[in-house]
């Protein structure tokens, strides 16, 4: 009850300022961000609209606009005035959902990957807002196609430590034929470190003499990767 106390609703703008309105008339594209947010929101604050809300709430936030969201837990959200516990709850499922119906979409292609743009699809909207490093390992089958998604490391920011043993292990578990890493980097520069260099060439150097060769590693960073084969560091 306290989020709904002396707030402004959808009602009290003019006309053509309600997002409900306009969703019905122009379709949901014609929203901006603050709008859509608006619409979820339902209710502002004391003294304000949920448009009102939205906008401080975009504006406010670091990194600001949607992709901000992604980075806030509960107790962050609640910390935002006009946010109580409902609405943050709200706001993390959709951040949630929208991964999903992502990764859904992405699923449900045939998983086989080719090249570094199908791979960064595939991986892009479940790691560029991690707060920590995490390195998976890609297990292929001779035509390319995903075996197993295995989560090697999960660790700080900024520090991403691999065991090419266990990446080797697993690797002979599924009887993988080739593998391609993929990890974040949560500052979202993709560029690779001088670690991240030394790692693919060690692991490169042993799968060749295992028989399992190493296709890419494709670092995500904010809507951006990089890919060593592309690069021309892998073959």
């Amino acid at each position: 009850m306290r989020e709904h106390a002396n707030t402004k609703t959808m009602k009290q703008l003019p006309f053509s300022e309600r997002p409900y309105e306009k969703c019905e008339a122009l379709g949901p594209a014609a929203l901006t961000d603050a709008e859509l947010l608006a619409v979820l929101l339902r209710t502002g604050s004391r003294g304000e609209t949920s448009g009102d809300l939205a906008r401080r709430l975009l504006g406010g936030i670091n990194p600001p606009g949607l992709s901000g969201l992604l980075h806030l837990t509960l107790p962050q959200l609640m910390e935002i005035k006009g946010i109580g516990r409902v609405k943050g709850i709200e706001l993390l499922c959709v951040g949630e959902l929208s991964r999903r119906i992502w990764k859904a979409m992405v699923s449900g292609r045939e998983p086989v990957f080719t090249n570094p743009a199908d791979i960064f699809a595939f991986y892009q909207e479940d790691m560029r807002h991690k707060e920590q490093e995490e390195l998976h390992l890609m297990l292929l089958n001779t035509k390319n196609a995903l075996i197993r998604d295995v989560l090697i490391f999960r660790g700080t920011v900024n520090m991403s430590v691999a065991s090419p043993r266990e990446i080797f292990l697993e690797a002979l578990r599924y009887r993988a034929v080739s593998m391609i890493l993929v990890h974040n980097h949560p500052s979202g520069d993709p560029a690779p470190s001088a670690e991240d260099r030394r790692m693919t060439g060690r692991i490169r150097d042993g799968g060749l003499l295992l028989g399992i060769r190493l296709l890419d590693h494709l670092i995500i960073g904010d809507q951006a990767y990089y890919s060593f084969k592309e690069r021309g560091i892998l073959e």
